[in-house]
């Protein structure tokens, strides 16, 4: 038999690897926390501030707002306040001017006046039998 060259495929292997983790349990710890108290002196510097605020009444109208200022240390804060001002004036708006003038007129009116007048008798027991009168008479 004679040889017949003929070309055969070579199959090549390769190796792959896969690398997985796994959790393993090797042992236990215990952890605590202890507190401990140490006195100890420490020295240090305060500074301690103190505010002192003196009212000083002035009563002065002003323009305008004064500003906040500062005289040798010492902070001057102006309080203000808006007062309303009702201002009342004499003011002459007229004058009456008042003249008498006398005048005489004659009239007549028709006037009722009364009159009383009393009347009196007197009867004499002893005398005549005719009765006396005698009148008095008042407007």
């Amino acid at each position: 038999m004679p040889e017949k060259s003929e070309s055969q495929p070579i199959p090549l292997v390769e190796e792959r690897v896969h690398v997985g983790k796994e959790d393993v349990v090797t042992g236990r710890v215990t952890i605590r926390t202890v507190s401990e108290e140490i006195e100890q002196i420490v020295h240090e510097t305060l500074d301690r501030e103190a505010i002192e605020v003196t009212r000083v009444p002035i009563g002065r109208e002003v323009n305008a707002l004064p500003a906040v200022r500062t005289v040798d240390g010492v902070v001057i804060v102006p309080v203000i306040e808006e007062r309303l001002v009702v201002e009342k004036k004499l003011v002459l708006t007229e004058e009456l001017h008042i003249r008498r003038h006398i005048t005489q007129e004659t009239v007549e009116v028709p006037v009722t006046l009364r009159k009383q007048r009393a009347e009196v008798e007197r009867a004499d027991a002893h005398a005549d039998t005719s009765p006396q009168r005698s009148t008095n008479e008042r407007p």
